[in-house]
């Protein structure tokens, strides 16, 4: 069977794809949020300025290192979703390793086989690439970048956070033109999202999945992203760094990973975000300002999360 996300470089429109780019970036960084006991941030905050992720969309993911918690968003990437749902309440992902690593870019795991060229028995999912931004998705918009980030010339579209996961949106304003009252929007391969990996072929998702070590925008409207790290984000560097089989590496692995709506309540974390509507988030994004008053790229600002 092919590798998944080992691709070669191709070109892709806006909001229509097909084969893409997977290769890794030459050259990208990403500044980490300070860490703190509770947050991901140094930031005070009322109870109100909180929103606590719903643990039927909270994945948790157990290594050597701690324990990592991904927010699911469902209404962004729906086959995706219940696909890793229904793989993780089969302990399908229990001791799978890390079996791609590269540092600067992405931590890749899901495959049984734990070379790369493993899937799960379940069919292969269609691409979720973009998805379809209805009034009832606000965006808290802090900026503009090209709607293609390999084609400048193509326009920009405004950039900011959908409940903490950066993402990229026409203007809502547009809606009122479409036949279903929505936009087209994406999400963005900043560090902490997940992302599914796949072959060349663009519907031909499975198991197998990245979490990001930083930022990939090459890898923006080319894979279906269905995650963003809300807890852990700074064990996403701890994970060891090399490709199975080579060289001796011996692979991390995850322990356990569950949904943590399945866990009794008194075991479960409850993992809050930031409300990015917020008055609290307005006075974080004041500090996060350059010195020119402007603010840094989307995938330099992590939303501030804490686990109660």
């Amino acid at each position: 069977m092919m590798s998944r996300f080992l691709l070669s470089t191709c070109a892709a429109l806006a909001f229509s794809v097909s084969a893409c780019a997977a290769e890794a970036p030459q050259d990208s960084a990403t500044v980490a949020p300070t860490a703190s006991v509770t947050t991901t941030a140094d930031v005070s905050a009322p109870d109100s300025a909180w929103r606590t992720v719903d643990p039927e969309n909270l994945m948790l993911i157990d290594t050597e290192y701690g324990m990592i918690g991904v927010e699911l968003f469902p209404e962004i990437a729906p086959k995706h979703v219940e696909q890793i749902k229904t793989l993780t309440r089969q302990n399908f992902y229990d001791f799978i390793t890390f079996h791609r690593v590269i540092e600067g870019f992405m931590n890749q795991t899901g495959d049984p086989k734990g070379d790369g060229t493993g899937d799960s028995d379940l069919p292969d999912i269609e691409g979720e690439f973009t998805f379809r931004r209805s009034p009832s998705m606000p965006i808290e918009l802090i900026g503009a970048q090209p709607v293609d980030p390999r084609s400048p010339s193509k326009g920009e579209v405004g950039v900011g956070f959908y409940k903490g996961l950066p993402v990229a949106s026409q203007p809502a304003s547009q809606a009122i033109l479409t036949k279903d009252g929505k936009v087209d929007a994406f999400a963005i391969h900043c560090k902490g999202v997940t992302s599914m990996a796949r072959s060349q072929n663009p519907n031909s998702g499975n198991s197998q999945f990245f979490l990001m070590r930083d930022t990939a925008s090459h890898l923006d409207t080319q894979y279906s992203i269905w995650g963003n790290t809300v807890m852990g984000r700074n064990l996403l560097t701890k994970i060891k760094v090399g490709n199975a089989g080579e060289g001796g590496f011996v692979p991390d692995a995850m322990k356990t990973v569950r949904i943590a709506a399945d866990l009794p309540e008194g075991e479960r974390p409850t993992v809050q975000v930031m409300k990015v509507d917020s008055a609290a988030f307005d006075q974080f994004m004041a500090t996060q300002k350059k010195a020119d008053g402007k603010y840094p790229e989307i995938c330099d600002i992590a939303v501030p999360t804490r686990t109660l």
